[in-house]
C-alpha cells in the first residue's frame, strides 16, 4: 500500500498556492487535488518499497546463482579442453 501522508502534504501545499480570492472553497480544492494525485497515481505501475527490496533480493540471489552456474561451465569446459580455464585476477 502506497503512504497517503505525501500526496496529503502536497494537495496542502497546493491549496495553499490558490489566490486569496478562492480560499473559501480552499478544503474543497485541497480534497480535488487529493483525488487527483491520488488517481495518478493509481494509474501508475508502482509497487511498495517492501516488494521492491523482496524483488531485489531475488533479483540478487539469482545473479549469484548465475555467477555460480557460469563459473561451474567453465570449470567443466576447462576439464573437457574445449577451452582455456578463466583467468583468476
Amino acid at each position: 500500500m502506497i503512504d497517503l501522508n505525501p500526496i496529503d502534504d502536497l494537495a496542502r501545499r497546493l491549496s495553499s498556492l490558490v489566490p486569496p480570492g478562492l480560499r473559501e472553497s480552499r478544503e474543497e480544492l485541497q480534497q480535488n487535488f487529493k483525488a487527483v494525485l491520488q488517481s495518478g497515481l493509481a494509474k501508475l505501475d508502482l509497487v511498495t518499497r517492501e516488494e521492491f527490496e523482496v524483488q531485489r533480493a531475488v533479483l540478487l540471489r539469482t545473479r549469484e546463482k548465475l555467477e555460480e552456474l557460469q563459473r561451474t561451465v567453465a570449470e567443466l569446459e576447462a576439464q573437457l579442453g574445449n577451452t582455456p580455464p578463466p583467468s583468476q585476477h
